[in-house]
């Protein structure tokens, strides 16, 4: 009976705890599909390395939640890794759960591009927007959009790369760039492209100041020193700290491998309490 009472003691635990988590989750955009992009900042070949170690992190971490994935884009390196890619990535909650991965990413290892072996810190840069709906009353100026066309450098045989299929469109007051390159048209790239846009224009016309914006799209920081949200240290110790919650985990191989609750569940209490500590006040 102590064995039966403990697993059942168990199962409640982790009903509870999800249940808990549960109430975090506040945003009208929570179960969104989410626009998931990488980008290599400074760093050379080696941010271009991490973008794509980022990338495999975040393509584990949705293969374990049963995510559906869509490639978008992806611009191969120079040498190894990415220069940047978007996905997108569906189910419930995905919006919700990955917003608290926007910002700059830091990396500390021994650089396998250096002859010398010698420590190298690399940087990368996470942008997520939730997606929303086409039918959505958005107005966007065509003068305003600039729309280019290039071969696509990624998969998709010879039709992709030899034909002008890839689209990238550019919202000129704004500064908001989407390419896609995923489709083998460029009227299906075009398509997607702009439904990505339009997302990312309804969401920050929806904030109703700059501090919104940044919740929304998230504050596109430098990818550089000083500007990180969380390191990513494999030498000489191995150890992931989020410096906006102070969460860490030791195990740094298994938050690149896709283990990367611990970090969005303790910004999600954070925000959460940032929350209720605002509506206190407010009521105050």
């Amino acid at each position: 009976m102590e064995t039966e009472l403990g697993r059942e003691l168990d199962a409640l635990e982790k009903d509870l705890a999800a249940r808990e988590v549960d109430l975090l989750f506040s945003d009208p955009y929570t179960d969104h599909p989410a626009l998931l992009g990488v980008h290599a900042g400074a760093g050379g070949t080696d941010s271009q390395d991490w973008a794509e170690m980022l990338l495999r992190m975040y393509l584990r971490w949705a293969e374990e939640h049963k995510l559906s994935v869509e490639f978008l884009e992806e611009s191969a390196g120079d040498e190894a890794g990415v220069k940047s890619a978007m996905v997108r990535m569906s189910g419930p909650r995905a919006y919700g759960l990955l917003k608290a991965e926007r910002g700059v990413h830091r990396l500390v290892r021994l650089s396998p591009f250096d002859s010398a072996h010698r420590r190298h810190t690399s940087f990368a840069q996470v942008e997520v927007t939730p997606e929303v709906e086409d039918d959505v009353d958005l107005d966007i100026d065509p003068d305003d959009v600039r729309t280019d066309v290039y071969r696509s450098s990624g998969a998709g045989g010879q039709h992709v790369n030899k034909t002008s299929s890839a689209v990238r469109l550019t919202h000129i007051p704004t500064g908001i760039v989407v390419a896609v390159q995923n489709e083998r048209s460029q009227h299906q790239n075009r398509d997607v492209a702009w439904r990505v846009l339009r997302s990312r224009l309804l969401a920050l016309q929806q904030a109703a100041h700059a501090q919104r914006v940044a919740d929304l799209r998230g504050e596109m920081m430098p990818a550089e020193w000083g500007s990180q949200i969380r390191s990513y240290v494999l030498h000489p110790y191995t150890m992931v700290k989020d410096h906006r919650t102070g969460a860490e985990v030791g195990n740094a191989q298994a938050v690149l491998d896709g283990a990367i609750d611990p970090f969005i569940e303790a910004y999600l209490r954070q925000n959460a309490g940032d929350r209720n500590g605002n509506e206190s006040s407010s009521t105050a």
